[in-house]
């Protein structure tokens, strides 16, 4: 059982319950050229459960798992007509910090959707954790960048206004919003997120994903938005959504006959970076007390998990919903609002609500990137 819980924000209906049952079956995945081998750590527990008996760490062979979304002119215009300012402005959040998961797919019984039988167990709410009764955090009014808080809405403009977006997207039924940012590719179409605004681990596959770059206060939507029409996450996602792994990329359908890259920039990515350091988190919460309407960051140092769960880094930050996917970046500029995306906004645990992990980019990684920017 895993004491993460990632960021996404829902449409909650009548009753709590979520949208309907998802009409038809996705496509199913293929798989892609394997990537690199790369070592995994050993998993054990948070703090306070019972211990278990290290394990050696191992060897694994991670796989690009590649997913055709909306592959025609036709099929990508009826993903981005799906989204009407109505349905948009619906995607609001709920509060996933309370829950857990006991399996691979992560969304289960938030759905109101029973889970596959395959080994993959259901989402469940528990009592409300110490850290949900910290006192709520305030946004702080847009000022001068700074290079140490939990959260501020951006303000100072530069690329990372650009090429930072909101992802609408349907999975298992409910509509939900994530972040995602542009990255440099051969195609020019690339965008980074993370694995579960793409695909419910072992679950589905997101529906209807569309990337609005550069989203602003009242749904404004200054640079288009943009169908997805491929999708790649890694196998250990795919398999067992494994958090060292909550990486997705996605390949954008051109807009109006330009490319998302064209349009708005792209960020670098790195990979196999040296851990720890300065970086710059950035995303579109939008639970309490955020609305998912104003681009927010957080800035500090990066610190290793301290539970030993994952090999993921962690960044004071009080983003919530919604904020999931959003870039961090390392050797980043406040002036111009470049730098180098090397983690993103992936999970928090429910004892720490102002602490966001991202995943380590490494060959993993950069085996997503590689196919992607293929594309």
């Amino acid at each position: 059982m895993t004491l993460s819980t990632p960021l996404l924000a829902a449409a909650p209906l009548v009753a709590g319950l979520m949208g309907p049952a998802l009409i038809g079956a996705a496509t199913g995945p293929r798989q892609a050229d394997p990537v690199v081998p790369a070592s995994h750590p050993a998993r054990q527990l948070a703090a306070g459960s019972a211990a278990r008996p290290a394990k050696p760490a191992r060897r694994v062979t991670e796989r690009v798992v590649e997913h055709v979304a909306a592959r025609t002119a036709a099929e990508q215009q009826r993903v981005l007509d799906y989204w009407t300012p109505q349905r948009m402005a619906g995607a609001l959040p709920i509060n996933l910090l309370d829950l857990v998961t006991d399996g691979d797919g992560l969304l289960g019984e938030l759905t109101g959707r029973p889970l596959p039988k395959s080994g993959q167990g259901a989402a469940r709410t528990l009592p409300a954790p110490a850290a949900s009764k910290l006192p709520m955090p305030r946004p702080q009014a847009a000022a001068a960048p700074s290079a140490s808080t939990i959260g501020a809405r951006w303000g100072a403009g530069g690329a990372v206004s650009r090429t930072t977006g909101r992802v609408f997207m349907t999975l298992n039924g409910a509509d939900f919003v994530c972040s995602a940012s542009t990255v440099k590719s051969a195609n020019r179409d690339v965008v980074v997120t993370a694995g579960h605004c793409v695909k419910d681990g072992a679950g589905e596959w997101a529906q209807n994903w569309t990337f609005v770059p550069g989203y602003g206060s009242r749904g404004g939507q200054p640079y288009g938005r943009y169908a997805a029409r491929r999708m790649f996450v890694a196998g250990s996602w795919a398999r067992k959504a494994d958090d060292d792994y909550d990486i997705g990329m996605v390949a954008l359908a051109t807009s109006g006959g330009r490319h998302a890259g064209d349009v708005v920039g792209a960020q670098e990515i790195g990979f196999n970076v040296p851990r720890g350091g300065q970086a710059y988190g950035f995303g579109y919460p939008a639970d309490p007390p955020y609305r998912g309407d104003r681009l927010v960051y957080c800035a500090g140092r990066l610190r290793d998990d301290p539970y030993k769960q994952t090999r993921d880094q962690g960044l004071g930050c009080d983003m919530t919903a919604g904020s999931s996917g959003g870039p961090w970046l390392t050797g980043f500029d406040p002036a111009t609002g470049r730098g180098r995306i090397t983690s993103l906004s992936s999970f928090k645990y429910t004892d720490d609500a102002r602490t966001m992990y991202g995943p380590y980019f490494g060959a993993a990684a950069k085996a997503l990137y590689d196919t992607a920017q293929r594309a």
